[in-house]
């Protein structure tokens, strides 16, 4: 009996502990860490704790296979890291040119389409992920690849180093 009686305690302990203390989540990033660079000229936005969940889902639903961790698989040299963004030619390190990017991607340079080769809008037809994801969605995924570095921090983009 006091065994049954021990397992029960001890289910009942790790429930309320899951329950409690494991469910940090977007809701629990304060304003300033949700705010990111919306666009080139500089100005900021406020990221909604929905935003921030959806962007994390879709991201690693949509391209957490080769961007985990916010490497890129097919080329470890460019990676999703705050640097790497702002030197990409034109510069990714803003929401806008994220969702630019996501609907039309080029070589890092910018002097070539690659979307035969990236998932993205205008290759729909070759990426059929890519069909359903609204530009709300795409939004919401820039916001998570700005959010990340400030939660992750060096992690993201670390590439072999972490993970």
């Amino acid at each position: 009996m006091f065994k049954k009686y021990s397992k029960f305690c001890a289910l009942a302990l790790f429930s309320v502990f899951n329950i409690f203390v494991l469910s940090a989540s977007a809701i629990d990033l304060d304003e300033a860490t949700r705010t990111v660079v919306a666009d080139s000229a500089g100005n900021t936005t406020v990221l909604t704790p929905e935003q921030v969940k959806r962007g994390k889902r879709l991201f690693n639903a949509t391209c957490g296979a080769c961007h985990v961790g916010g490497i890129t698989k097919t080329n470890p040299n460019v990676g999703l890291d705050p640097e790497a963004l702002s030197l990409a030619t034109p510069r990714r390190d803003n929401i806008a040119a994220l969702v630019d990017y996501l609907k039309n991607p080029t070589s890092y340079d910018g002097l070539e389409s690659i979307a035969e080769v990236h998932p993205s809008i205008k290759s729909a037809d070759i990426y059929p992920r890519m069909r359903s994801v609204t530009d709300e969605d795409l939004y919401s995924i820039a916001g998570h690849i700005m959010l990340s570095p400030k939660i992750q921090t060096e992690k993201w983009g670390g590439g072999k180093i972490y993970y």
